[in-house]
């Protein structure tokens, strides 16, 4: 499969491939000062052009083919993982995974969005899309953490709900709306961390918790560009301005409160350094999760359901 790239990286990765060729001839005092310099111009280039990103080109990130998914984070995140299956009602939705796992010492419940990285891979995972019944397993999982007393982890990923007919008809706005209801309560703690796509209830339907973490090149909103370009202007060509009009970036929703933490990526994206992004994710979960662990499960729900109860509040 060929490796995705975005045309703001072309210039990085020319570099990048001519420092590669140069080594070959590593020997040679003066190629080895040359090398030195375009690794130097390299880095300068990536921090210029990552300071700079727009909104639109964020969202070109978070869905880069090569960036971690949830699967991914699991793995090099955690120990032990069991992966449970199956909503105890329909069937098993291959696009939202989750088990029971260790972070460090903590056993942890954790869940999330899974997309494929090739056609035959999106197509099993649904392009990470969850039926009714995906959300539905996901609420069986959280309900299973909280008899056990067991915190929660959920790790966002979605381009949305599935749409089609079939979902509508087994109760896809029902099952979301009970996940939002459910969460909303659960005695346990729960940290929800937006590591790629956040789009609309798709997202929310495992989206509710105590802190909500975000990855820096990430996007949350209750609708895509390309979705909000086709109501407003009737054609996908303003996806650039809808981008910007919807403020979906972590700096954006961390402005307005409604999450915590944004979380760093290693220069590039994360999809340049999986184990670099998986290291510093789990080493803020494991900060976040200190003190929630501390609280009463009283306390948990009264904060949780306070904190969502004031987003999107404005006072003037």
């Amino acid at each position: 499969m060929a490796k995705m790239v975005l045309d703001f990286e072309k210039p990085i990765l020319e570099l990048e491939r001519k420092v590669e060729e140069m080594r070959k001839y590593a020997d040679n005092p003066d190629i080895s000062q040359e090398i030195a310099r375009i690794e130097k111009r390299v880095r300068q280039l990536q921090q210029s052009v990552y300071a700079g990103l727009t909104r639109w080109q964020k969202v070109q990130l978070a869905r880069h083919s090569d960036r971690p998914y949830t699967l991914d984070f699991i793995q090099l995140m955690t120990k032990d993982f069991v992966e449970l299956h199956g909503d105890r009602a329909f069937k098993d939705d291959k696009a939202v995974v989750g088990g029971f796992a260790r972070l460090d010492a903590q056993t942890v419940m954790i869940i999330g969005h899974q997309k494929g990285r090739d056609t035959k891979a999106n197509l099993y995972r649904n392009f990470g899309m969850p039926n009714p019944e995906g959300y539905r397993k996901a609420l069986r999982l959280m309900k299973l953490a909280e008899k056990f007393r067991k915190p929660v982890i959920t790790l966002l990923d979605t381009p949305g709900a599935y749409p089609g007919l079939e979902a509508e008809e087994r109760g896809q706005a029902e099952a979301i709306a009970r996940n939002l209801f459910e969460m909303a309560r659960l005695k346990v703690p729960i940290i929800v961390v937006i590591i790629g796509e956040g789009a609309s209830g798709g997202a929310l339907g495992l989206g509710v918790g105590d802190r909500i973490l975000m990855l820096e090149y990430a996007w949350y909103s209750v609708i895509s560009p390309e979705s909000c370009s086709s109501i407003l202007w009737r054609s996908w060509e303003y996806k650039e301005q809808a981008a910007e009009s919807l403020q979906l970036t972590a700096p954006d929703l961390k402005k307005a409160g409604i999450i915590d933490v944004i979380v760093p990526e290693p220069l590039g994206g994360a999809h340049r350094d999986h184990a670099q992004t998986a290291t510093i994710l789990r080493e803020i979960l494991l900060a976040e999760l200190k003190p929630l662990m501390k609280m009463k499960s009283d306390r948990l729900v009264e904060r949780r359901i306070d904190k969502f109860s004031k987003m999107g509040v404005t006072i003037g």
